[in-house]
């Protein structure tokens, strides 16, 4: 190989990246982005959100109970210590065999009880198919879920304090 030839191969080979090296960098890029999204993406607002979508599971699981059953079911917050929460009406032996989670997922939030059906500070399950409108919103700082029914549908979730 002549010097004028090698010369041309090495100075070409100067002149950028291969496609190989840019799609490594590229793929570096991307992990990372993925990750600071994902590590950014625990919010108080999504730990929340996934506080009131397990009291919901619960609620309905014991509101289906309470209506097989013909038992007057209440689930109330409770006000000792805030980190659980309580059924009123289900036998004991039924809330081991159901697994209802007696405490919150995370941090304790703040708990405020609203509607017709509601008895003070309880949620009214059951016997009756109709409960009622009730409401339970969920509070931490200015994170704010909904978890509520308008008696005859299953407990939704819904962002902020709206209505069912």
């Amino acid at each position: 190989m002549t010097g004028a030839r090698r010369h041309r191969l090495a100075r070409g080979a100067a002149r950028g990246f291969t496609l190989i090296e840019l799609i490594v960098a590229i793929t570096i890029i991307a992990i990372a982005s993925a990750a600071v999204a994902i590590s950014m993406g625990r919010s108080g607002d999504s730990d929340l959100e996934r506080e009131a979508l397990h009291l919901a599971s619960v609620l309905e699981t014991a509101r289906a109970e309470a209506r097989a059953a013909s038992l007057d079911v209440r689930w109330l917050p409770d006000g000792k210590d805030g980190a659980s929460y309580r059924f009123t009406g289900l036998p004991p032996e039924l809330m081991d065999r159901l697994q209802l989670n007696r405490a919150w997922l995370g941090d304790p939030p703040e708990v405020d009880i609203q509607g017709a059906a509601a008895n003070g500070r309880s949620v009214r399950l059951g016997p009756e198919p109709l409960i009622g409108a009730q409401r339970v919103v969920l509070s931490r700082g200015e994170h704010r879920m909904t978890v509520a029914t308008d008696g005859l549908t299953p407990f939704r979730v819904q962002r902020g304090g709206g209505t069912p």
